[in-house]
């Protein structure tokens, strides 16, 4: 997730490292808050494989700064990435989250809508956070009103995102189409 994250801000624009950080952590927010004891070791290993060049320029108060560039093999690598996301990518919301502020780099609307029917196959598979067995349980059959609560929110915007998957993936077909 971080690894994409990088790509598709700086797909968008050169970014400082610091401000880059700034723009992950608002993606992820406060579930996956960004160290840079994470963050720039991923920027080097991406650099090493030739995704992203770093320049160096002077800083207007301090030290220099350093700006980071995605090369056209990092643009390539992003929109593979957003093409072929792994299953992991779609069944984790912070992670699908990730994916789908980048989709955009797609150009090919069929692409797009690929992507999106895949995450709306993992959508409509019954599941819950709560099993009698195998049997995924429903709000209505919990006694606990804060379990209900998990699995009442959770139906709301699995609707809401059901609603709005199929409502784009149509509008995407009618481009590709």
């Amino acid at each position: 997730m971080l690894e994409l994250a990088i790509l598709g801000f700086l797909y968008d624009a050169p970014l400082h490292g610091y401000e880059l950080r700034k723009r992950i952590t608002a993606l992820t927010g406060h579930v996956r808050p960004v160290a840079e004891s994470t963050l720039y070791p991923a920027i080097k290993r991406l650099e090493k494989a030739g995704l992203l060049e770093r320049a160096t320029e002077p800083g207007a108060v301090a030290a220099p700064r350093h700006v980071l560039t995605l090369t056209e093999d990092g643009r390539r690598e992003l929109r593979r990435r957003l093409a072929e996301p792994v299953q992991r990518d779609l069944t984790d919301e912070n992670r699908w989250f990730t994916v789908l502020a980048f989709l955009r780099h797609l150009d090919d609307p069929g692409a797009q809508a690929a992507v999106l029917r895949r995450r709306l196959a993992f959508l409509e598979t019954p599941s819950s956070f709560f099993y009698e067995g195998d049997r995924p349980l429903r709000a209505e059959e919990l006694d606990d009103p804060f379990r209900r609560g998990i699995l009442t929110v959770a139906r709301a915007t699995s609707r809401a995102e059901l609603a709005w998957l199929r409502t784009t993936v149509d509008s995407l077909d009618g481009i590709a189409g």
